[in-house]
């Protein structure tokens, strides 16, 4: 397997049969969750993911968005995940709200994946590997900015 393929698949995820995208959102989630606690890293991730990604879409999967082409998922989700690492305790306390709500960015990012709301849609009728990366990428920052709002939206009401 050429190394652009190797990227492109998440190391093989993609070739899933039924569902690779959402089979290679839930191997980044796997792949996430030891270091939800540690934002740069997650974040250092997402950033490697998004450029090997762009690079091996461009050149795996010549300008078309193959369904096992999941590296762009893989970016979209740690983007996404950053909404819960930012606020994750460094101690044991609360790591089961953290899975929940990773879990919660998940199933709203899969939502936005593929529903193509708004700017999502657009790149992804884009062609090529900016595109291929770009809607993914931009439905990440959406799910952050939802599980960042749901959560203010939690602490404000436990106050009041």
């Amino acid at each position: 397997m050429k190394i652009s393929r190797f990227i492109a698949t998440f190391a093989g995820c993609g070739l899933s049969p039924k569902a690779p995208g959402t089979a290679g959102s839930l191997a980044a989630l796997v792949v996430a969750l030891p270091f939800i606690n540690r934002p740069r890293v997650l974040a250092t991730g997402a950033v490697v993911a998004s450029v090997a990604g762009w690079w091996a879409a461009d050149r795996a999967g010549e300008g078309e968005d193959h369904s096992w082409i999941v590296i762009d998922e893989v970016a979209g989700m740690w983007i996404s995940l950053l909404a819960c690492a930012a606020s994750c305790p460094k101690d044991n306390v609360r790591k089961d709200a953290t899975l929940i709500w990773s879990l919660v960015a998940f199933a709203l990012f899969r939502l936005f994946d593929i529903k193509k709301p708004g700017p999502v849609g657009v790149l992804d009728r884009r062609h090529d590997a900016l595109g291929i990366m770009g809607d993914d990428i931009v439905a990440g920052v959406m799910t952050a900015g939802c599980i960042k709002t749901l959560r203010r939206l939690g602490k404000w009401w436990k106050s009041s």
